[in-house]
């Protein structure tokens, strides 16, 4: 079997898996705690289905894969945003701080990717490029942040049972190979690059997979005595506060 046709397979493995993880958000009612995560799978999935339908138009496919793939960074970062809002729950001024970082990182990959877009408007190439400088730094805020949370894990009362903990693993181990691969594409050879997309697209049937393994088995809620820092935290939250209301 050649490995054009072992990521095909791995494409349709992927529409399945979405299409069950839809089903589960849809079927426990997921969607009302998390909406930007379940927002961030339908749309997945619509858009895998709508590049699988136009495949055989090379320009039609081209642009209906890249304008999904910019959709997909924007939400991507929204999960990472929902996950830090849910940790910080009880500490409003943390969690209004969060709220204007991801602000700002979302307007500033914005104006990276339109100004690559618009340096190269002469080529259809700019589109691929300012999504793609804009999808290697969104991966890197995505990494970074995800790793400040497992570090931290302790200080917030997070356990490996409990659902977000689960969004944060998939999101961070599908965003630490898509910057490899975002990061080395446009450097490798053809054969190297079909390679990537097979690596990118088995990780991402793997966060498919851990996210259903979460959600579908029974979530443990934080006991209060598994939050050792909660003192600190307090205090933090009440240095925003007077940080913010300046």
């Amino acid at each position: 079997m050649s490995l054009r046709a072992v990521n095909y397979d791995v494409w349709i493995l992927g529409i399945g898996l979405q299409a069950a993880l839809a089903l589960v958000l849809i079927g426990k009612k997921i969607w009302q705690k998390y909406p930007i995560f379940s927002a961030y799978v339908f749309f997945n999935l619509f858009g895998a289905t709508l590049t699988y339908a136009v495949f055989g138009n090379r320009s039609l496919y081209f642009y209906t894969f890249w304008a999904c793939e910019a959709v997909g960074i924007v939400l991507g970062l929204g999960v990472v945003r929902e996950i830090f809002t849910n940790v910080f729950s009880p500490h409003p001024a943390l969690r209004k701080l969060a709220a204007i970082i991801f602000r700002a990182a979302v307007v500033l990959l914005m104006v990276l990717a339109c100004g690559v877009i618009y340096a190269q408007s002469g080529n259809a190439r700019g589109v691929s490029n300012g999504v793609l400088l804009a999808a290697e730094a969104a991966r890197v805020v995505e990494v970074g942040l995800t790793m400040f949370l497992f570090l931290s894990s302790g200080a917030f009362g997070l356990h490996g049972r409990q659902n977000v903990f689960g969004m944060a693993l998939g999101l961070g181990m599908l965003g630490a190979v898509e910057l490899v691969t975002v990061t080395l594409m446009s450097h490798v050879s053809s054969s190297t690059a079909q390679m990537l997309n097979l690596a990118h697209g088995i990780s991402f049937s793997t966060s498919l997979l851990i996210w259903l393994g979460y959600l579908l088995a029974p979530e443990r809620a934080t006991n209060a005595v598994e939050v050792p820092k909660r003192a600190q935290l307090e205090q933090w939250n009440q240095a925003v506060t007077e940080l913010i209301s300046r």
